[in-house]
């Protein structure tokens, strides 16, 4: 009996290893690996942070570019959105992108200016007046130009965005006239061109972040602000605030952008499914902004205590007028360059 148990073991144990040997379960060698293939088949997570509503230009922008990235990638990219500043506002979102905390951004260009100054020239009040013109500059040569500014500070610049044109709005009275802007507190972001465009008017310029404007309009800290029809509506600033002039006297942009070591740790394929993706968002978004912000200012119109003003023609060109030192404050300041290239490319 232990003969025939012990003979049945060893049959077993050469049969497992006469198996184990054919099927090479136990050679070491293995064979070479594609890393870019690897790559693919891991899906990667692109945290996504901006500081607006879903229901803007933006926010809807960056819902159309996930969708059509997870698409065109198959499943492999997937990007998850926080709007509203849920995870960083706009003072601190540039340096999470540039720790790797989140991935991409969209920040206003005028947020920008301080780390890239030629960008300021984005800002000068009536350098675009309609939003063809922002679209053939931002989204051709001259955008691909100022977005590779971005090549000096290691960020991946991927796009412009448009949130159309910027209109004035505040509580106590309607700014129409170059005085009524006299002594007021107005909002302004971190741009030289617009804490400077306020101050020429005579009132005092005030940096705060976008989440946290509608607190200080409630506490009086701030008089009166310049912001998109969509901006004015999706946060409901007209609820605290309601004299609106409708001046269409700047741009309001953003610039995608992308952490540059996490653009580079992307197989080649899909860095073009994130371009490919990017464009078709981004010639979405400017039918987008169009849209949004003139179905924005009919609901504007039915809200009964809101008070619409628009600039007459002898009142606008005061208003230009009284800016044109902007522009000599820009070619001082940073250098004439681009603005003489925008000026041909709208002239042409």
């Amino acid at each position: 009996m232990k003969v025939y148990i012990t003979t049945a073991i060893l049959t077993i144990v050469l049969l497992l290893s006469y198996i184990g040997y054919s099927q090479q379960f136990w050679q070491n060698s293995t064979l070479p690996v594609d890393e870019e293939q690897q790559g693919l088949n891991k899906q990667i997570v692109i945290n996504f942070s901006h500081v607006v509503a879903e229901d803007t230009p933006k926010g809807q922008a960056a819902i159309k570019f996930a969708e059509l990235l997870e698409q065109k990638s198959n499943g492999r990219i997937h990007v998850v959105i926080y709007p509203n500043g849920m995870l960083y506002n706009d003072n601190n979102e540039l340096k999470a992108l540039q720790n790797n905390d989140v991935q991409m951004i969209a920040p206003t260009f005028s947020k920008m200016t301080k780390t890239i100054p030629s960008w300021e020239v984005l800002d000068l009040p009536y350098l675009f007046h309609t939003d063809e013109e922002v679209e053939n500059v931002l989204n051709g040569r001259i955008g691909e130009q100022l977005l590779n500014q971005l090549n000096h500070v290691n960020i991946k610049g991927l796009a412009f965005w448009n949130n159309g044109f910027k209109q004035m709005i505040s509580e106590e009275k309607p700014l129409v006239r170059l005085e009524d802007f006299k002594n007021i507190k107005v909002r302004a972001m971190p741009s030289k061109v617009l804490q400077t465009q306020f101050e020429l008017l005579g009132a005092k310029s005030v940096n705060t972040s976008f989440d946290e404007l509608y607190t200080e309009i409630e506490n009086h800290e701030i008089d009166a602000q310049e912001n998109t029809l969509s901006n004015i509506y999706s946060k409901g600033f007209y609820k605290v605030q309601n004299n609106i002039t409708l001046t269409n006297h700047g741009l309001l942009g953003y610039s995608v952008l992308m952490n540059e070591d996490f653009w580079n740790s992307l197989p080649q394929k899909l860095q073009e499914d994130v371009l490919s993706a990017m464009k078709e968002a981004t010639e979405w978004n400017f039918q987008m902004a169009k849209e949004m912000n003139s179905n924005d200012l009919e609901k504007l119109k039915k809200q009964d205590h809101i008070k619409i003003n628009t600039l007459s023609v002898a009142e606008q060109n005061k208003w230009k007028l009284k800016f044109k030192p902007l522009y000599s404050l820009y070619k001082n300041h940073v250098g004439a360059t681009f603005l003489k290239e925008i000026q041909t490319e709208l002239n042409h």
